[in-house]
């Protein structure tokens, strides 16, 4: 009776199975961090080196064709379901149903070289997401979690790998926990999500690689006329990630539509790319672009650097070329930020640095994400510029998004309850 007595109180207490769920979690948390930090370490080395032949042998990016044909056929023969990228990530998180194929990882590492090495203007978050995503699940058939535990694995490969490759700890775990899900957080993963954001962070930092840092030196005050104009400016951020959500769609669409062969595309896509580069006499709008972010902070740009960032972004990633779409998103914003400073009365580094994470909220619907990271990147004293702006744009954008398994869980105004439970693909379908 005693026993009895004891076992049912200790099996009241809450805290109990929680110290067993955070053993565990400390755990893998430990070893996913370390892998998927390392991982993403390897691949900011590998795009450094890249960049930077490219950039002391321009010849090289008349070979974008055959870059994108090798990409393509590497895809097209050994990727099967890898070629969603994040997408399989996503679709796994609603409805399980395989384990990601761990070749995802240098796939996409070695997929996203060839398009950096050779001309292509991408990204790196999805690359960094997209090995963590995979090194993470194959934890779930090494030691047979639930479908539950599975979910939060893949929560925390995402939350490591873009932890990792931006050095944002806070935004990568919070990142993670927005976007499977539009309009809703998965608080069941916040403790996994967070130490493994730290762990993959501090992991990548122990290898010879560095993030860019930026500053916004002045912060005026938080007046009516400021807050009217942060809303505009966030109202337009939002309107050109849309217009970067449908460019992207819409190469993908032509692309598949016209051309049946997948290897093809890239091989295609990477001429017309490479002849752009040509005739315009720059590599300003290849690469991640990392030199012109930093410039928008500092000295005025041309007014149309977004547009071309927004136009070889899209068309090289529709055209099948594998990197993520964030790094071209900071540029769009920052370089649009810039560009606003002609009739917007802010300073031009707040306002790069607004476009520069609002732009990213729009086209992932992670407002909460992007605003720590704009925390993170920039600084405290603009928080609330920052907040208002990528609230804004998250508005604005619409139900679009760069990730079209992306499921509304909440939609963006209760007009649209009807969208509920629908992925971004479907809605794009339905237009």
């Amino acid at each position: 009776m005693v026993k009895r007595t004891i076992r049912n109180y200790l099996s009241s207490i809450e805290q109990i199975p929680l110290f067993y769920f955070l053993a565990k979690w400390i755990l893998l948390s430990i070893v996913i961090g370390v892998l998927a930090g390392s991982a993403s370490a390897i691949l900011l080395i590998s795009l450094e080196w890249a960049t930077n032949w490219r950039e002391n042998n321009l010849w090289i990016i008349a070979l974008l064709p055959i870059g994108g044909l090798i990409s393509g056929l590497m895809y097209y023969y050994l990727g099967g379901s890898t070629e969603k990228g994040n997408n399989l990530l996503l679709e796994e998180f609603h409805s399980p149903s395989q384990v990601i194929p761990l070749r995802m990882a240098p796939l996409v590492l070695i997929g996203t070289v060839i398009t950096h090495f050779f001309g292509g203007s991408a990204g790196r978050e999805g690359s960094a997401v997209q090995m963590g995503g995979s090194i993470a699940d194959q934890f779930s058939r090494i030691f047979k979690l639930k479908k539950d535990d599975r979910k939060i694995l893949i929560v925390i490969g995402v939350s490591a790998g873009f932890a990792s490759v931006f050095g944002t700890p806070l935004a990568g775990a919070v990142f993670a926990l927005e976007v499977l899900i539009l309009g809703r957080m998965r608080y069941e993963a916040i403790l996994p999500s967070f130490l493994t954001a730290v762990i993959a962070n501090y992991a990548c930092n122990l290898w010879p690689v560095h993030h860019t840092h930026y500053t916004i030196n002045s912060v005026p005050e938080m007046t009516p006329q400021n807050l009217l104009w942060v809303v505009l400016t966030g109202v337009i951020f939002g309107l050109t990630a849309l217009l970067f959500s449908k460019s992207t769609h819409f190469w993908q669409h032509l692309f598949r539509s016209k051309i049946k062969f997948a290897p093809l595309r890239p091989f295609v896509g990477g001429a017309i790319v490479a002849i752009a580069v040509y005739l315009i006499g720059t590599t300003k709008y290849i690469g991640l672009g990392i030199p012109t972010i930093v410039d928008a902070f500092n000295v005025d740009l041309n007014r149309y650097d977004f547009l071309l960032k927004i136009l070889f972004t899209s068309f090289t990633l529709g055209a099948s070329f594998k990197g993520g779409e964030v790094t071209p998103l900071f540029f769009i914003g920052a370089t649009l930020g810039n560009a606003l400073v002609w009739f917007v009365p802010l300073p031009i580094a707040l306002l790069a640095g607004m476009g520069f994470v609002a732009v990213f909220s729009g086209a992932t619907n992670t407002p909460i994400a992007c605003t720590l990271m704009g925390i993170e990147l920039f600084g405290a004293e603009s928080a609330v510029y920052i907040a208002i702006a990528c609230v804004v744009a998250y508005l604005f954008s619409g139900h679009s998004g760069i990730y079209s398994s992306q499921i509304v869980g909440s939609p963006k105004l209760f007009h649209f309850n009807k969208m509920k439970g629908q992925s971004l693909g479907t809605l794009k379908n339905e237009e």
